[in-house]
């Protein structure tokens, strides 16, 4: 009885009122809010690194010295892995802010959020979000180093054997293709494997290794598709001849 009444002095003399219930819920909200928004930028940001991985030709790594890592982080503008374990992050304190949340051991809840982002993030990719999201970044983000350029300064290296370009006349043993940087190479491509899924025209736009023959002149050993759209309408020209 006299613990009783002291806590009710103790009430009395600091004025303590109940917290109302309505704002409990809207921190509930509030917090589960910043996970589901967490998770879904989270997301976002593992498609871009799916978009990347589809870019990377690994097979290359049998020709070059570096690692398929080094090639892989080589295409992957890191801002896109700094930003999914952030957000992965702030999903896990999140949670842990909730009620209950302590129950859940950090194991458990980084499996939770990465399983959804990956989950998500896959499904993201499959429609097409993810080289449009990319895009955007390249756009409107001036220090932005898109996949697409990164690509392109692996492939852009004759020197080494790799060449890239569109292809702007082809006749039965060479062809001319205008690189990146806009210049024009000859390149003989009579003893070159050439992807199934490729028909050499103008317009398309192919990846080369090989050797340089001369000053602009290049012989090919192998001849594969860019990528990205260009590489869906091989596949369909492709289908459509067969």
């Amino acid at each position: 009885m006299e613990n009783i009444n002291k806590i009710l002095d103790r009430i009395k003399k600091d004025a303590i009122r109940p917290t109302p219930r309505w704002l409990f819920t809207l921190k509930n909200a509030a917090i589960w809010t910043g996970f589901l928004m967490a998770v879904l930028l989270g997301a976002l940001a593992f498609s871009v690194i799916l978009l990347a991985v589809q870019q990377t030709d690994f097979t290359i790594t049998s020709h070059l010295s570096h690692t398929k890592l080094e090639l892989f982080l080589g295409l992957l503008p890191i801002i896109w892995l700094v930003l999914l374990l952030f957000f992965l992050a702030i999903a896990i304190a999140s949670i842990r802010s909730s009620w209950r949340g302590y129950k859940f051991s950090i194991l458990r809840l980084l499996t939770i959020c990465v399983f959804m982002s990956i989950s998500l993030g896959t499904l993201f990719f499959i429609a097409g979000g993810s080289q449009r999201l990319e895009n955007a970044f390249a756009l409107n983000v001036l220090t932005y180093e898109s996949i697409e350029e990164r690509k392109i300064q692996v492939w852009s290296n004759p020197a080494e054997g790799y060449l890239s370009g569109k292809i702007i006349g082809v006749n039965d043993q060479t062809l001319i293709l205008e690189d990146f940087n806009k210049d024009h190479w000859e390149v003989n491509y009579s003893k070159a494997f050439i992807a199934p899924i490729i028909i050499l025209e103008p317009t398309e736009k192919v990846k080369i290794i090989g050797k340089m023959s001369g000053d602009k002149k290049f012989n090919a050993e192998e001849i594969r598709p860019w990528g990205g759209p260009e590489n869906r309408n091989g596949l369909n020209r492709f289908r459509q001849a067969n």
